[in-house]
């Protein structure tokens, strides 16, 4: 009897876990939506490369946010593939970040420092929002690590455009913008990297079956 108390009792701590990993997703989803519009808006006004770099990875996570809420009833296979779906759209990202970066060489003028010291401040503010609500979750499988990744990295970009910003308004150049976006687009391709590494195995190691 008490064997029988005890699963069912851990059945439904599980089923806890994830109404409470579910919410906290589409808080952050919430958020990394909206930030998407206001920083990428701010980024063309200002002519930053890195704030638009910056909004990408806000758009890129609030798609992982969605993916990531798509697997969380799902198999362990079906979690290792989502991750290895993330590291893969995160190096799409890191790409398009590079694009970005040989356009703003080539076509490049100081962005506004104002803008981008504002609307960085305010993505960190969100991110870091985002981080603490995500931290306790980053142990529970590959998915869900796979997306504090991510906004670990949101953290370290918001931080760089900011940075870029007192060098624009120090040096009046386009050169610490675009050497942040640099920077961001390194973390994308690095994440992916990961990402992908880690999830593989356990995708070939996971049991085709329902959601644990």
């Amino acid at each position: 009897m008490s064997g029988c108390c005890g699963h069912g009792g851990d059945g439904i701590a599980i089923a806890m876990r994830r109404e409470e990993t579910r919410r906290v997703l589409l808080i952050v989803l919430a958020v990394n939506a909206a930030m998407f519009v206001i920083e990428f808006g701010a980024g063309v006004i200002a002519q930053s490369a890195a704030l638009m770099a910056d909004s990408m990875d806000m758009l890129g996570d609030a798609l992982v946010y969605i993916v990531s809420l798509y697997a969380l009833d799902r198999s362990a296979r079906w979690r290792a593939g989502t991750a290895l779906f993330k590291g893969g759209f995160i190096l799409l990202l890191g790409l398009g970040v590079v694009a970005q970066i040989v356009y703003k060489v080539i076509n490049g003028v100081p962005p506004s420092s104002i803008l981008m010291l504002i609307f960085g401040a305010l993505a960190l503010a969100a991110n870091l929002f985002c981080l603490k609500l995500l931290w306790r979750f980053r142990a529970d499988n590959v998915n869900l690590s796979s997306t504090v990744e991510c906004s670990r990295n949101d953290v370290i970009a918001n931080a760089g455009v900011i940075a870029a910003a007192g060098g624009v308004a120090l040096f009046q150049s386009p050169w610490p913008d675009i050497a942040v976006a640099v920077v961001i687009a390194f973390l994308f391709l690095r994440s992916a990297i990961r990402v992908i590494a880690e999830a593989w195995p356990q995708y070939r190691r996971a049991p085709i079956g329902p959601a644990e």
